[in-house]
């Protein structure tokens, strides 16, 4: 820390520039001082308008930028920009007044002097965002279209300085106290898509055209419109925007973040009673749960009076579930973070629960087949194989669809449980009669796959229902009774069972012997004794212990809807559940979200990333967690294993940080593209390392002709940068570590530098151009690569040769003598043609020779 007079540290740093508000101008340390001084002084438009700066050290430039809302507005809107480059003095100037999509600006603390009164007010607005993971993915946050879609995307809105949630409204009241009026409907806010309760209805298949729904508290009614220009029956009431509409029961009933801005305790049960009594299958209650920091607003009752005189009140996942289930006296499922469903229709609760817990089919679909004889036993009576086999041939489909029927159920189905029953007994004669023949020319090792996987949906679905009031088999859907009868025989039994998976699902050894045997099925990356990690869309192929493990999370946080990968711990009772920016869309996606469940403490917490003091961590190797059937898995493969290759970092541990590896990748010339590992196409400074042992200006600046000349001899090409970085890399790396340092005596050679070389260069063969390009736009050099002569001191020239020659994938090598430079090339056609220049009566001459010919070549045959 400097002494107390020294200059502050003020200013947001983002990249190699600094942004500060003119207020803090005077803290800034030189040289950042006289640069803004001097760029205010070149523009006095931009000194009268401009209240921030950018500061760029590195380029003597100055962007003078005018908020004129900065202090009134959370994130402001840039109007004017005056660009100031000091080095040729030219002022550029741009007006954003008319934009329909303005920059704006974050972290307005950080541009402040440390004193300000607003300061801690930004700070707070600041760090709420964080916690709402709003700056994940920053590249996209800079402008006013999509910094909105951000906020309202998360479900909340800017009032003032600080974030508000989204909900719906509920009429206003006198609260009981004298500090005024509650303006519930306030609350309400316009929506331009379905609000997130309404879309776990559609998600989930239960919100169907043929059904009704009623929204009980519909607010602006936006959710109303969207669904009935999509053919839905919907309607609404809502006290405030709303109060003619009637109050009717529906199939579904949406209660969406109506109980979280009731201040009234009383009044809020009321509301909560009254809408489960007009569902007659189910009611959907969302409401506003706590982030990690305190909510915006001051203590009021049981939650917060906010500046806009509205009330919010905040759950937890577990209070919403206990508040709901203690005033209804009936489970609440949990489906996403806060929001529950409460089935009043039992049967239709069974139903839902089993379709959850269903696992994705092990069997492929049987296509129909014929064999070539039916077996006595199975025959049906009466009836020639001859005219049978037409029989079956004429009603193939419908021969098919009952196999389909008996794979789906993993038993047989009942007449009442296929449709066209009717037309089986039509053409077969009876029902047990048609299963007889289905069962006979179908293959029956398929049928017992899906009896396993139909058993251990149903374990899985009982195993986790124990965590909630336990059904009577009489209130069971007879679907999922009859499930029960044929694979367990009785109720008992299959409760029994059930218990005895969920129990063991606690222990650590036989989670880890099932996520051994997951991984073998390519079923997610497997750590032994430590974890187990897939993509979100192997889970229903889980065997059904990890299921129940996984069910277990579900139970707690909600569907997995959002969910990218999960991450069972073995050992710890956790489960991991994470999100990221574009899994699907990157190679290597960013990770945003991390929520951590802790099973055995029914706890959650929350992990955002994206905020300049937590940077989103690149999830690498990312087909570990893919199978071959997921889409974009083989494009995926090969960049990890291109990533592999280049051996950056233990694969085995986290990996480094985007930033870390972006720079790994630089000191490579590379960069990914799509899914890809490409040579870069940036021009690197002449000062960075091109390899362990030099700098690109080492190959530039390099020879006899270049010291005397001193030319301009820089590549404008940024492959040739990547040649001379292979060439080092590749060749003269290997010969450092085995011979010691080398001196180079003639590198890259550009145009300016070939005109004052006298004679014997020949650059359209030599390689010493790289890739540059002659003026018609075709190379210098066809065979492109790089080349550089080189000389090892105190060595035998010829000995280093054959060294290389036996033991590096060079393209040509040039061997003048045992005390002259060697010339070498590294290029695409790793010819490794091997080229001695013999002395002769008008000058040196070639003789290529095999790189076994020249094992045996001695020095005297130069002579």
């Amino acid at each position: 820390m400097g002494p107390p007079d020294s200059p502050a540290v003020v200013g947001k740093q983002v990249g190699g520039r600094l942004y500060v508000h003119r207020l803090a101008q005077a803290l800034l340390a030189e040289p950042l001082a006289g640069i803004a001084a001097a760029a205010l002084a070149a523009c006095p438009a931009a000194a009268a308008g401009a209240n921030v700066l950018k500061l760029d050290e590195a380029g003597r430039t100055v962007s003078a930028l005018n908020y004129p809302d900065f202090f009134a507005v959370a994130f402001p809107e840039l109007r004017e920009a005056w660009r100031i480059d000091l080095s040729n003095g030219r002022v550029s100037y741009r007006n954003y007044a008319d934009s329909l999509n303005p920059p704006i600006l974050h972290r307005k603390e950080l541009l402040l002097p440390p004193d300000h009164p607003d300061g801690s007010r930004f700070a707070a607005l600041t760090a709420q965002a964080e916690a709402l993971g709003l700056f994940g993915e920053s590249r996209s946050i800079g402008f006013r279209e999509a910094w909105a879609a951000r906020i309202a995307g998360a479900g909340y809105r800017i009032d003032d300085h600080a974030l508000l949630p989204l909900g719906n409204a509920v009429e206003p009241v006198f609260a009981a106290d004298a500090e005024g009026l509650i303006e519930r409907h306030r609350t309400a806010l316009s929506r331009s898509a379905l609000s997130a309760p309404m879309q776990t209805l559609v998600r989930h298949g239960l919100l169907v055209p043929e059904r009704n729904c009623f929204d009980y508290g519909c607010g602006r009614g936006d959710d109303l419109r969207c669904l009935q220009d999509s053919g839905y029956t919907v309607s609404g009431w809502d006290p405030h925007y709303a109060p003619d509409g009637e109050r009717k029961p529906a199939d579904f009933v949406n209660l969406g973040f109506v109980i979280n801005v009731i201040e009234d305790f009383d009044e809020r049960v009321a509301a909560l009673r009254g809408a489960f009594a007009l569902a007659g299958t189910l009611l959907v209650v969302s409401v506003m749960l706590y982030g990690s920091t305190p909510p915006p607003g001051r203590p009021f009752r049981d939650g917060y009076r906010t500046q806009r005189n509205t009330f919010q009140k905040y759950f937890t996942q577990s209070e919403l579930k206990d508040f709901v289930e203690n005033v209804l006296d009936t489970e609440a499922i949990p489906v996403g973070p806060g929001i529950v469903y409460v089935f009043a229709d039992k049967a239709a609760e069974q139903r839902f629960l089993f379709s959850r817990q269903r696992g994705r089919p092990r069997v492929a679909r049987s296509r129909l087949r014929f064999v070539e004889r039916v077996p006595r036993a199975e025959r049906a009576p009466r009836l020639r194989r001859s005219r049978l086999q037409q029989r079956i041939e004429a009603h193939a489909e419908l021969v098919a669809a009952l196999w389909r029927s008996c794979l789906e159920l993993g038993r047989e189905p009942l007449p009442d449980e296929f449709p066209q029953s009717a037309e089986v007994c039509a053409a077969f004669g009876s029902w047990r009669r048609a299963l007889r023949i289905v069962f006979a020319i179908n293959d029956r090792s398929a049928f017992t796959q899906a009896q396993a996987q139909r058993r251990d949906d149903l374990m899985v679905f009982l195993a986790l229902r124990l965590f909630g009031r336990r059904k009577p088999y009489r209130q069971l859907d007879p679907g999922i009774q009859r499930d029960i009868k044929a694979h367990f025989g009785d109720y008992a039994r299959a409760q029994g069972l059930a218990l005895q998976a969920l129990e063991e699902s606690a222990r650590p050894a036989s989670l880890d012997r099932a996520s051994q045997a997951a991984s073998e099925q390519g079923l997610g990356y497997y750590r032994p004794s430590d974890s187990l990690q897939l993509h979100v869309s192997l889970v229903a192929r889980l065997p059904a212990l990890l299921r129940i493990y996984v069910g277990c999370g579900a139970v707690l946080h909600g569907d997995l809807e959002g969910v990218d990968l999960v991450k069972i711990h073995l050992r710890s009772g956790k489960l991991s559940l994470l999100k990221f920016d574009d899994f699907r869309g990157k190679a290597l996606p960013l990770m945003i979200e991390r929520i951590k469940l802790k099973l055995r403490s029914q706890d959650i917490d929350y992990f955002y990333y994206g905020a300049e003091s937590v940077p989103p961590p690149p999830l690498y190797y990312k087909s570990r967690y893919l199978n071959e059937e997921c889409p974009g898995f083989a494009e995926q493969l090969a960049f990890d294993e291109a990533l592999g290759d280049l051996a950056l970092f233990d694969p085995e541990s986290y990996g480094p940080s985007q930033g870390g590896f972006e720079r790994m990748l630089a000191e490579r010339r590379l960069e990914v593209r799509d899914f890809a590992l490409c040579p870069a196409r940036t021009i690197p400074d002449l000062d960075d390392s091109c390899g362990p042992h030099f700098t690109y200006r080492d190959f530039v600046e390099c020879g006899e002709t270049w010291q005397r000349t001193r030319v301009a001899n820089l590549p404008v090409a940024a492959e040739s940068y990547n040649a001379l970085h292979a060439l080092a890399t590749r060749l003269l790396a290997p010969v450092v570590d085995y011979f010691g340092m080398i001196r180079l005596t003639y590198g890259f050679a550009g145009p300016a530098l070939t005109r004052h070389i006298a004679s014997r260069i020949a650059p359209a063969l030599d390689q010493h151009a790289a890739h540059e390009l002659k003026r018609g736009g075709l190379p210098v050099c066809s065979r492109l690569g790089a080349a550089v002569d080189f000389i090892v001191d105190d060595e035998d020239m010829i000995e280093v040769a054959k060294w290389i020659a036996n033991e590096l994938p060079f393209d040509r090598m040039y061997v003048y003598g045992p005390d002259r430079p060697l010339h070498l090339s590294y290029g695409p056609e790793h010819s490794r043609q091997v080229t001695v220049m013999r002395p002769g009566a008008k000058g040196l001459y070639p003789r290529t020779m095999t790189r076994e010919a020249f094992r045996s070549f001695e020095p005297k045959n130069l002579r």
